[in-house]
């Protein structure tokens, strides 16, 4: 295991290259979410994440999972709407799975945390059209990948970022059950979830930084790679 200082830089890396991935992509979710929702979704990531990057300096002497938990609550506070205490509160409440350090098993631990309170949080299950689509079968395989194929943690996480990216791909021919897509009825069918779209942004970002801390590089599944469409 890796000391709590570089734990807590790969977190702070984390972090920044999230922030930065949400405020490039804040018009395409906001194209998204204009689609089914209240088209506030790409300005609200943006903000959330890009107020807990301007506290580098405040999280640079908390240990790892301190930063973590003060993630979430920055979420909390600067995410409007439901996306404030899925994304945030689901953050706070797995960073507990971290209070012994950052493992490849309390990184497992962390997932199931994180996507069980998603789920509470929510109500919601895979098919109703949202973050939760990728979520699952991104925990799900990384999981797997880690406890039953005995895969090395970065070959296992570009696995789950896979699973997550045909999670969003899936979310595009089904009806919303839930949010204010659902309000949409039959009209939600062919368009592609933002919450989803933005979890898979996270995950790619979160890969990309573990591929600078674990000396590796992967590739992708080229089955997902046109997944996620969108226009240029």
């Amino acid at each position: 295991m890796a000391d709590s200082e570089t734990q807590r830089e790969a977190v702070l890396d984390a972090l920044d290259n999230v922030a930065e991935r949400l405020a490039e992509e804040k018009e395409y979710l906001t194209d998204l979410d204009s689609a089914i929702g209240d088209a506030d979704h790409g300005a609200n990531m943006e903000r959330g994440f890009g107020k807990a990057a301007d506290k580098r300096e405040e999280f640079a002497e908390m240990e790892p999972n301190e930063v973590v938990k003060n993630v979430g609550t920055t979420l909390i506070s600067n995410v409007g709407g439901a996306s404030g205490p899925l994304y945030g509160g689901s953050i706070m409440f797995a960073s507990q799975e971290f209070e012994e350090g950052i493992t490849v098993e309390t990184s497992v631990a962390f997932a199931e945390a994180y996507l069980d309170k998603v789920k509470d949080r929510g109500g919601a299950q895979v098919g109703a059209k949202t973050m939760v689509d990728a979520l699952v079968p991104a925990v799900h395989t990384y999981k797997k990948s880690i406890e039953q194929d005995d895969l090395p943690p970065l070959e296992a996480l570009a696995k789950a970022v896979d699973a997550a990216e045909r999670g969003v791909a899936f979310t595009v021919p089904i009806k919303a059950m839930k949010g204010r897509a659902s309000f949409l009825d039959w009209r939600s069918v062919g368009h592609q979830d933002p919450g989803a779209t933005s979890t898979l942004f996270i995950l790619e970002e979160l890969l990309a930084t573990a591929e600078e801390y674990l000396d590796g590089e992967v590739d992708r599944d080229a089955r997902a790679e046109d997944a996620v469409g969108r226009d240029e």
